[in-house]
């Protein structure tokens, strides 16, 4: 199921970034894929979108840098420098999962995931998904 765990090309930081991205973002779509979850399964979704938004945009900042980029490493400048590069086509739906997670941190009722779980399944998590088959095309 892990692609990447068993290569040796761990040479770079990204790459190895990567991995952790990786485990993250296969076990976010385990939990993406529960249907009518309950109020704890719903907590494990949010914790699994914090861990794997907070390593993609860090994945993201280590390969600009990889390729030369020079800039002040945030996560949304990150995701924005690497759209305006030609990288990927989706920084805003990034963008608007940091914005999500951020919210999320602090909502202990729940009832902001529930406003907010359709653009994370919808919008969010296909994004993660591209973002996910880019760096695996790059790894190899």
């Amino acid at each position: 199921m892990y692609h990447t765990l068993f290569m040796n090309n761990q040479d770079t930081r990204w790459k190895q970034r990567f991995q952790n991205f990786e485990m993250a973002f296969l076990k976010l779509q385990e939990a993406i894929e529960l249907k009518d979850p309950n109020e704890l399964e719903r907590n494990g979704i949010v914790q699994r979108f914090e861990f794997t938004l907070e390593l993609v945009w860090k994945v993201i900042k280590d390969y600009l840098e990889e390729k030369g980029f020079q800039f002040k490493p945030s996560p949304k400048e990150s995701l924005r420098l690497a759209q305006e590069n030609g990288f990927i086509d989706y920084a805003q739906e990034l963008i608007d999962g940091l914005d999500i997670r951020n919210e999320l941190s602090h909502d202990y009722s729940g009832i902001k995931f529930e406003k907010s779980e359709n653009q994370l399944r919808l919008e969010v998590f296909p994004a993660l998904k591209k973002l996910y088959f880019y760096f695996l095309k790059e790894y190899s």
